[in-house]
């Protein structure tokens, strides 16, 4: 970035002036930037010459000075342009600075010496003015040299000559000191070969260092590579025996199922079967009256099951059975005159009969009613439940169950609470959650 001459421009103008004003007893100032910025300032000013000036340099800072100086040679004012960069000022402010000296120098114009100075030492005031002296036109005062041109200068000397006398002594010396020199340089190139050795042997000791280490690191990579792996197994082998018992444990629960449902299908064959065996039973029931065994009552002339009635002429009966639960009832009309006398006759016969098959079918009913009971002893038992969780009473309108208990008899008062009958008979209310339907 330029440098900025015009925020302080007055102020910087003014200091100028003062300074190129020969009537002015301000004979010097010293600018330099606002804090880290590109803005000039003017910082000092003062007439006491490069002296005072160079007091007031400070080391850690970028600063231009502009100085008013008498020329030794001739006695006329000259200007000095100083720009100093401290040396505890940082190296990228140092290089953004140096582009700025060419905008000062225009600024600052008229000057005859310019002193890119860093340390104290290229600021001394006697550096300065001899710098001032060489950059003068005249070298010399024109009177000390007008009023010595015509002065004697007293005797000459003797003229000088360039021959020498040859010294073997010196000679002799000068020719060990080349030997000398020349062993020096041997030691010295011994040495550098020693050094290089000793280099290089240092390099191959790091570098078996180094091989020892990344080995070292490997093992112990690998023996960690080896016991996450050995982990890894362990973790495979834990989930595939979970997964196999897992598995055997569905098989089982499958096999219970597959048992539960084949007992359901022989308790529904067991029911079928008691359904046809009382449906023979019924048929049986409904069957003619056999003509011999009515033969044989006709012959015997009496009626096990109406005494009062008295013999009747042979005659075919005219019977209307009906079937009642597996007894045979013969009803007759006894407002017909002659065909009544007939099946009254016959009636004692036919009653006799279905006695008999009555007193012969009756364990084959019983067989069929113990079956009955047996597929039905879950429907006489009402609703029932299977206990999924264990719950434990808190008074006695309450039941107690563990899981897989059946409840029976199950009144379904409220959509959270049941009543039924617990496992140990007593009968109370539990919640409707912990137990399903069966």
């Amino acid at each position: 970035m330029s440098v900025n001459l015009s925020k302080n421009g007055p102020a910087l103008t003014a200091a100028y002036k003062e300074v190129v004003d020969e009537k002015s007893n301000t004979n010097w100032a010293l600018f330099t930037y606002e804090g880290n910025s590109n803005d000039i300032r003017l910082a000092e000013k003062g007439d006491g010459g490069l002296e005072e000036l160079v007091e007031e340099l400070n080391s850690g800072k970028v600063m231009y000075a502009f100085c008013r100086v008498q020329d030794p040679n001739s006695g006329l004012p000259k200007y000095v342009l100083i720009n100093w960069t401290g040396e505890g000022v940082n190296d990228a402010r140092k290089g953004l600075c140096a582009n700025h000296v060419s905008s000062i120098a225009n600024f600052l114009k008229g000057a005859h010496v310019t002193v890119n100075a860093r340390a104290e030492e290229d600021v001394e005031p006697e550096v300065i003015m001899e710098k001032v002296a060489k950059a003068s036109g005249a070298n010399y005062n024109f009177h000390k040299e007008a009023s010595s041109r015509f002065q004697d200068s007293g005797p000459q000397g003797p003229v000088g000559s360039v021959y020498q006398k040859t010294n073997a002594m010196s000679e002799i010396r000068k020719t060990n000191k080349d030997n000398f020199w020349a062993q020096a340089e041997k030691e010295e190139e011994r040495r550098r070969q020693e050094e290089r050795r000793k280099a290089d042997e240092e390099r191959q000791k790091l570098e078996r260092e180094r091989k020892d280490r990344e080995s070292k690191e490997a093992a112990v990579r690998e023996k960690r590579d080896k016991e996450r792996a050995s982990q890894i197994d362990q973790q495979k082998k834990y989930q595939q025996q979970l997964e196999a018992e897992s598995k055997e444990q569905e098989k089982q629960r499958w096999d219970e199922g597959q048992e539960n449902q084949e007992v359901q299908r022989k308790a529904v064959r067991r029911g079928e079967s008691v359904e046809k065996a009382n449906e023979a039973a019924s048929l049986i029931s409904q069957r003619s009256v056999n003509p011999r065994e009515m033969f044989k009552q006709r012959e015997r002339g009496i009626t096990p099951s109406d005494s009062d009635t008295p013999p009747a002429a042979p005659a075919s009966p005219q019977p209307e059975p009906d079937v009642d639960g597996g007894h045979s009832k013969c009803e007759y009309d006894e407002q017909e005159a002659p065909p009544q006398e007939q099946q009254k006759e016959e009636a004692p016969a036919a009653n006799a009969y279905a006695e008999e098959m009555t007193h012969e079918e009756s364990p084959q009913v019983e067989e069929t009613d113990s079956y009955e009971t047996v597929v039905n002893e879950s429907s006489d038992r009402g609703i029932c439940a299977r206990a999924l969780y264990d719950y434990q009473a808190a008074d006695d309108t309450e039941i107690s169950f563990d899981p897989e208990e059946i409840i029976t008899g199950i009144e379904m008062i409220d959509e959270g609470w049941w009543r039924g009958f617990g496992p140990d008979g007593h009968f109370g209310m539990f919640p409707a959650n912990y137990v399903e339907l069966i």
